[in-house]
């Protein structure tokens, strides 16, 4: 049977109080020493519990500090449904952005990268992480097409790839000058945006001068 996810475990509140302690002594030593020096044995001590607690749950401490990244995650930058499909992703990209900005983008740039050599994580952020937020979000681009906010014949996925892909190139592909700032954020808004709305005279349209 595959190990995997926290969502595996069983749901008694010793058990969950067990799985909360391994996350945040994993994070806190990823944090404290980083990846290189993290292994089973030391988020178990730190914890407070023995190896095999781990290894019931989890394949490996790759897998504890995905579990814990992406559960903080889903908590501190939920997408967020306004009444306009704009305002909605420009408050769920600020969240996210803010979020990558801290202990969290730091932590996810050596777990993703460790996802394209590890099955299971890459399957992990997928699964908890990735197809949650895209079902929401296809929503919310939708509702802004019903609406006439957005242009009919319009990809959801495409639509999404475009307006997150610039996040995760900052995240992961480093450059000059190229902080998550929330003025970052509102250019890609302003600028996709620009393409996807109906009627853009007065709403956007026309893209800011890039300085």
């Amino acid at each position: 049977m595959k190990k995997g996810t926290a969502g595996k475990a069983a749901g008694r509140p010793r058990d969950e109080a067990a799985t909360a302690s391994i996350m945040r002594a994993a994070l806190e030593l990823a944090d404290e020493a980083g990846f290189d020096a993290l292994s089973v044995e030391g988020v178990a001590a730190r914890a407070g519990v023995g190896k095999t607690t781990i290894y019931r749950r989890w394949a490996n401490v790759w897998a504890v500090v995905m579990d814990a990244v992406l559960a903080n995650l889903t908590q501190m930058a939920p997408i967020e449904e306004h009444p306009t499909a704009r305002e909605s992703f420009r408050a769920s990209m600020r969240s996210l952005a803010k979020a990558y900005r801290g202990k969290a983008g730091k932590l996810l740039r050596p777990l993703i990268g460790r996802a394209q050599v590890d099955a299971d994580l890459r399957q992990a952020v997928q699964a908890q992480w990735v197809e949650p937020r895209r079902r929401i979000a296809r929503k919310v681009v939708r509702r802004g097409i019903e609406s006439g906010e957005l242009r009919e014949g319009l990809d959801a996925d495409v639509v999404l790839d475009a307006l997150y892909g610039p996040i995760y190139h900052r995240l992961l592909v480093p450059y000059d000058d190229a902080p998550l700032s929330d003025e970052f954020i509102d250019r890609v808004i302003d600028h996709v945006f620009g393409g996807l709305e109906r009627n853009t005279a007065g709403g956007g349209g026309s893209l800011p001068a890039h300085r």
